[in-house]
């Protein structure tokens, strides 16, 4: 039985990565995976970051979502000062397995500036430059 003191298994080969049935992330050189996160009922992406295999476990034992954050180099939980928590309804892995895509009931704006998603701006060309106009 799985538990999340359990370590993944190491990825195995391209047909049991993209086919088979075994959660094996293939975590990059520094240990991190990218998690892509949309509210689950409207279907909008709300945040990119990254989860450690200590995170991925967490989040998937637990359901509160949990990741690791590459400027404080530690684990956080989604919410744990805000109160803008997350909770998983369902992960999916890609066909490789080294991003995840979570799907979560979020409460309160996803974005550490309040914001409902962390993509709030639009990149568009004036004169030839690129330049950032806000979407709200």
């Amino acid at each position: 039985m799985w538990t999340p003191t359990t370590p993944f298994a190491p990825p195995g080969t391209k047909l049991e990565l993209e086919e088979g049935r075994a959660l094996t992330p293939k975590f990059g050189p520094d240990g991190l995976i990218t998690a892509i996160t949309v509210d689950h009922a409207s279907g909008d992406i709300l945040m990119l970051a990254h989860m450690n295999a200590e995170a991925l476990a967490r989040t998937l034992a637990s359901g509160d979502v949990w990741y690791f954050s590459r400027s404080r180099n530690a684990l956080w939980r989604k919410g744990e000062t805000s109160g803008h928590t997350q909770r998983l309804v369902e992960m999916r892995v890609d066909c490789d397995q080294d991003a995840v895509l979570l799907r979560v009931t979020q409460a309160g704006p996803a974005c550490h500036t309040g914001r409902p998603s962390c993509f709030y701006r639009r990149v568009h060309l004036e004169g030839g430059r690129p330049v950032l106009t806000a979407t709200e």
